[in-house]
């Protein structure tokens, strides 16, 4: 009978050993990724790609919602996310998480969330009038470098922003005092694409996305994309690199869950993206949205927000935007 009753408890001991803590795992009965932005906006964009595949090619095997929380830059969905404790509640992210912390209006950084990937790449390119004197990048870092103050930069949002740091890392690597660059800050790209199709600025820096139709069109000149190579839809725009700049700079969008998030949480989104990553359907939605493929695993987008946080704190800690 003790035998007996030796067996049964270590077969229950077993088992408990065996089997995942409450803790490690994740409530299947949904999963939550929220778009740190308004319906329609890159956040958006994103995230609604990722419920897309995982839900079409059934990667996970239960309901995907998107949901929308808007205001300051990112900061409310980031709140909302740093205050859950589940595994199947994750947030798209992007350098605003940085950015916004550095600039002094968010007390967030990356480091109050769990990384989970990198996903995609928007490049930056540099923009004139269509009309413009200056034809390549060369010829711009020339210009900028005589007569400074004369040339008017557009940038929007607001300073601070992937398009503003780009051009500052641009013209620190070319040897140009930012510091003397005239900015005007617009609260849309298509302001600023107007201000330079009515020759109200001479040069702005933005992602490719947002100004493509007008280039298409002929309203405005491209002079280099920030790829570390040439993007096959656009092989007569040279690189940063080509002019002569060695830089590289990616507008980057990735996913990331609530802090202490378990390493069982952890694998199981590295399992669920790594798949996602690696369907056809996911490089389409990115050729069809211009975006290239950025995929980093968790461990990964740790090292890669590292890095990420120090390139903006050196840019933005060197330079007077006044």
């Amino acid at each position: 009978m003790i035998k007996k009753l030796m067996i049964v408890f270590i077969s229950v001991l077993l088992v408990s050993c065996s089997s995942p803590s409450k803790k490690d795992r994740i409530d299947m009965g949904k999963i939550e990724i929220v778009a740190a932005g308004a319906k329609g906006g890159g956040a958006d964009a994103t995230v609604r790609a990722i419920q897309q595949v995982l839900t079409e090619k059934k990667i996970v095997k239960v309901p995907v919602s998107v949901s929308n929380k808007i205001g300051g830059q990112g900061e409310e969905g980031w709140k909302y996310i740093k205050q859950r404790k589940e595994g199947n509640i994750v947030s798209g992210n992007s350098s605003l998480l940085i950015t916004n912390n550095l600039l002094g209006q968010s007390q967030l950084t990356y480091k109050d969330f769990t990384p989970l990937a990198i996903l995609t790449s928007e490049w930056e390119v540099i923009v004139v009038p269509a009309n413009s004197p200056i034809y390549n990048l060369k010829q711009l870092i020339r210009t900028l470098n005589q007569s400074e103050s004369s040339m008017k930069v557009g940038i929007s949002p607001r300073l601070g922003n992937d398009d503003h740091l780009s051009f500052m890392q641009l013209n620190k690597k070319a040897g140009v005092d930012s510091s003397k660059l005239e900015f005007f800050v617009y609260n849309s790209s298509h302001k600023v694409i107007d201000a330079l199709v009515h020759h109200q600025l001479d040069v702005a820096p933005m992602s490719l996305s947002e100004v493509k139709k007008q280039y298409e069109q002929g309203q405005v000149r491209i002079l280099a994309v920030s790829s570390p190579k040439r993007l096959e839809e656009l092989k007569e725009i040279p690189t940063w690199k080509e002019a002569g700049i060695d830089v590289t700079f990616s507008h980057w969008r990735g996913l990331m869950g609530p802090p202490n998030m378990t390493k069982e949480q952890v694998a199981y989104w590295n399992k669920a993206v790594y798949e996602m990553v690696h369907t056809k359907e996911w490089e389409q939605l990115l050729k069809d949205n211009d975006l290239t493929s950025f995929y980093k695993n968790s461990s990964g987008a740790k090292v890669f927000l590292e890095q990420q946080s120090k390139l903006y704190s050196d840019l933005m800690g060197g330079t007077n935007d006044e």
